[in-house]
C-alpha cells in the first residue's frame, strides 16, 4: 500500500488517533525541521509518527550516528514504517504508547533525549493523559533541548508551564493550518515541578 493509501486507511478507521487526514505539508515538515540543530549525533524520540514524512526529512538532514525511536501505537502503521526503513540503522520502532518513553529509555540504556516530537492529536487526550505525558517528556529531555509539537490548537502550551520557555508560530502552508510550537527544557537542568 501506498504512503498516502495506509494515512488516508487509519484515518477512516480511527480518527481520533490521526490527527489529519492526509500527511503533513512539505513546509510543515522543514519548518519542523527546521527547530533541530543536526550538526552532531543526536538521539530524537518522535510520537505518532503515521507514514513517516517527518522521519524521512529528519533522517535526510541527521548525523549518520544519531538515533531515532518512532513511537506508534497503530499495529498497521508501525509494521508499515518497520518497512519503510529497514534499511537505516538509525530508526528503531516502538508500537507501543509514547507515555512509555521513560521505561523505554532505561530498557535502551539511553540517559536522555536531544529532541522529541510529535503531531499527535493532543487535544483529543483527557487531561491526566497530557500531564503525564508532558512530565515524561520533560524528564527525558537534555538540560537545553526541547520538545517540538506541531498541532491544530495551541491548547497544550497550558500543560507546559513547567518547561522554561515556550515559543509558538503558525503554519498556514498545511491542510490544515498548524501551530508548531517549542518547548525548551532550561541549559541548567531544573526538573519538573
Amino acid at each position: 500500500m501506498s504512503r498516502k493509501g495506509i494515512f488516508l486507511k487509519r484515518f477512516l478507521k480511527e480518527p481520533s488517533r490521526v490527527a489529519s487526514i492526509i500527511p503533513s505539508s512539505p513546509v510543515l515538515i522543514k519548518k519542523v525541521a527546521g527547530k533541530m540543530d543536526f550538526s552532531e549525533p543526536r538521539i530524537i524520540a518522535e510520537f505518532g509518527p503515521g507514514e513517516g514524512c517527518h522521519t524521512r526529512e529528519i533522517l535526510r538532514r541527521a548525523h549518520p550516528d544519531s538515533k531515532i525511536l518512532l513511537f506508534e501505537l497503530d499495529p498497521d502503521l508501525a509494521e508499515f514504517l518497520e518497512q519503510e526503513f529497514e534499511d537505516d540503522p538509525r530508526v528503531e520502532v516502538l508500537c507501543m504508547d509514547c507515555r512509555r518513553i521513560v521505561d523505554e529509555m532505561e530498557n535502551r540504556n539511553i540517559k536522555e533525549f536531544d529532541y522529541i516530537f510529535s503531531g499527535i492529536p493532543f487535544s483529543l487526550m483527557d487531561r491526566k493523559t497530557k500531564q503525564e505525558l508532558m512530565h515524561n517528556v520533560y524528564s527525558s529531555l537534555k538540560p537545553g533541548s526541547c520538545f517540538i509539537i506541531y498541532q491544530v490548537t495551541n491548547e497544550l502550551k497550558r500543560f507546559g508551564s513547567h518547561f522554561d520557555d515556550v515559543s509558538s508560530e503558525w503554519c498556514p502552508f498545511n491542510i490544515p493550518p498548524m501551530f508548531v510550537t517549542v518547548y525548551r527544557k532550561k541549559a541548567n537542568g531544573n526538573t519538573a515541578g
